[in-house]
């Protein structure tokens, strides 16, 4: 059967593409505010909440403010945060530190951003906004002087021209006076904008990390409801961003995760095996021995701050929450600050009804305030971890009014030749707890792509990976995939070509920013396609 090529136009005052929490709670707000506008939010995921994945510990005053009865009936998992632990780890020990300020705790709750994200969206819907999960906008439409007017549905089928006409169902047009992209770290059509209108030609590069999360059901008694955990050193070298969490739930649950920094240097580096390497330290796997892997996820975190926001705004559009990059890395926290962009920028669409101002608005907030005041502490791990933990101490007891800020580079870019770096002895040990290898976790992410449907992820020049890339970095991105996806195999002619599996992908979009040739651009696939968490 064959699709028609005609596409249907389906026309809002305002369009949110992306049902997390800053597109929920622009669209909440905007519509208390603005009850006559006609409202819709685009999710690619197949349920609102099916691709969250956060930590998280969520600092609930903005979404108090939002929706301050939350606390009444609040999601399935969210316990009040007890006791924070920080530590440093070493190949067989730990050792306590003291706990950053940034990461106290106190009243914050530990949340499933997948549970509270439903809720956002029953409440948008209440007020009259139009909420479609299961579809994933694919490129941006323009008006004739060049302002953003929406977006394209990406199209369903397979796209295979015949005698027929080509085999899909083109998706349709959604038009609208202002889009406002909510679409999360390295959001495919944010990327295709901020190119287009050169959003980041006055700020560093966006940095970024590989966070993974799994959440556990353990035996009775080892689980202290609303104890939070976090650690730095081993697995990872003194020179390598990245740390661990772990969470401790109700019900004998706990999440536990990894988050490494993409701006890492080894080319051979595997931040799924850091991930699991930790979870084999011997203060970490008596707690998980014995217990039953629930659901685990990867999803990649913009880490770059204050000096690598790009300009916000643009005619016609607005960038907010993780797809500007709000997220405070020093906090090891998003939500709160992806809550206030969106009701921000809902703020400033009703009092203004168009995007000019809102970059300066927000850059002058509380929310923007704290990305300045923490804007030196991740460049910091540049230098090392000592370097590092006594810059962040600087920082803290100043404030971040040091005169200076240290600057980012982009992650693909530090990723070091073959033969200039030699890869340290990590200490890494046998490994026994689930997931025993990638394609494990990939299961236990509830992954679903059709196999038919076209690739969404797109190598510009695949001869590369088999020359020059091989050569050079020895094909890295069949190391920092935490999904399998990418494989150089045998291409029958004495030598290897890319095959890349698709249908493994968890969009955690890691290809997308630390490629080296920068020549991986990924795509939204089908509406509905990708993970299902299960309360991550």
């Amino acid at each position: 059967m064959t699709g028609s090529t005609e596409r249907d136009v389906m026309e809002y005052d305002v369009l949110i593409v992306g049902g997390g929490p800053a597109g929920l709670a622009c669209a909440i707000r905007l519509k208390e505010r603005k009850p006559n506008l006609s409202i819709i939010v685009l999710e690619k995921a197949s349920a609102i909440g099916a691709q969250a994945l956060s930590g998280a510990v969520i600092e609930p005053a903005a979404l108090d403010e939002l929706m301050p009865e939350w606390r009444a009936n609040p999601p399935e998992i969210c316990v009040p945060a007890q006791r924070d632990e920080f530590s440093l780890l070493s190949r067989k020990g730990r050792y306590r530190l003291p706990t950053p300020p940034q990461q106290n705790n106190h009243g914050n709750f530990i949340v499933s951003l997948g549970l509270l994200l439903p809720m956002l969206a029953a409440k948008a819907e209440n007020l009259g906004v139009d909420v479609f999960p299961g579809f994933s906008g694919a490129t941006a439409l323009f008006n004739e002087d060049d302002s953003v007017a929406g977006v394209q549905i990406g199209d369903m089928g397979l796209e295979k021209s015949g005698a027929q006409g080509p085999n899909f169902t083109p998706g349709p047009e959604i038009r609208a006076r202002i889009t406002v992209l909510a679409e999360g770290c390295r959001g495919s059509i944010s990327k295709q904008l901020i190119k287009k209108f050169e959003l980041d030609a006055e700020c560093d590069p966006q940095t970024y990390g590989l966070g993974f999360k799994e959440l556990w059901q353990l035996p009775e008694g080892r689980v202290q409801a609303g104890l939070i955990q976090h650690s730095i050193g081993w697995p990872l070298d003194t020179g390598t961003y990245g740390g661990s969490f772990l969470y401790h739930l109700n019900k004998n649950r706990v999440y536990i995760g990894y988050v490494v920094g993409l701006d890492y240097r080894d080319p051979r580096l595997q931040p799924f095996e850091v991930f699991q390497q930790f979870k084999h330290h011997p203060s970490i796997k008596p707690l998980l021995e014995g217990g039953e892997l629930i659901a685990s996820g990867a999803r990649a975190i913009v880490a770059g701050g204050w000096q690598s926001l790009p300009k916000l705004e643009m005619p016609g559009a607005l960038l907010i929450g993780d797809a500007g990059g709000t997220l405070n890395v020093a906090k090891i926290k998003g939500i709160h600050q992806a809550l206030r962009s969106g009701m921000l920028a809902a703020e400033h669409l009703a009092e203004h009804n168009v995007s000019v101002g809102f970059d300066a608005r927000w850059r002058a907030s509380p929310g923007g305030q704290e990305l300045r005041k923490i804007r030196n502490i991740k460049p910091g791990f540049k230098r090392g971890l000592w370097f590092a933990l006594a810059n962040a101490a600087l920082e803290t007891v100043l404030g971040g009014r040091t005169p200076w800020t240290l600057r980012n580079k982009a992650a693909y870019s530090e990723t070091q030749p073959l033969n200039d770096y030699e890869s340290p002895d990590r200490g890494w040990v046998e490994r026994t707890l689930e997931p025993r290898d990638r394609l494990a976790a990939v299961f236990f992410a509830n992954n679903s792509h059709e196999e038919n449907q076209p690739v969404h992820l797109k190598v510009r020049n695949p001869s590369i990976c088999a020359t020059t890339c091989a050569t050079e970095f020895g094909n890295p991105c069949q190391y920092f995939c935490p999904a399998n996806v990418y494989e150089m195999v045998d291409d029958g002619a004495n030598g290897k070509r890319l095959q890349i599996n698709a249908a493994n992908c968890v969009h955690c979009k890691a290809c997308d920013i630390k490629d080296p040739y920068q020549i991986i651009d990924w795509v939204t696939p089908e509406g509905g396609s990708g993970p299902i968490y299960q309360s991550l």
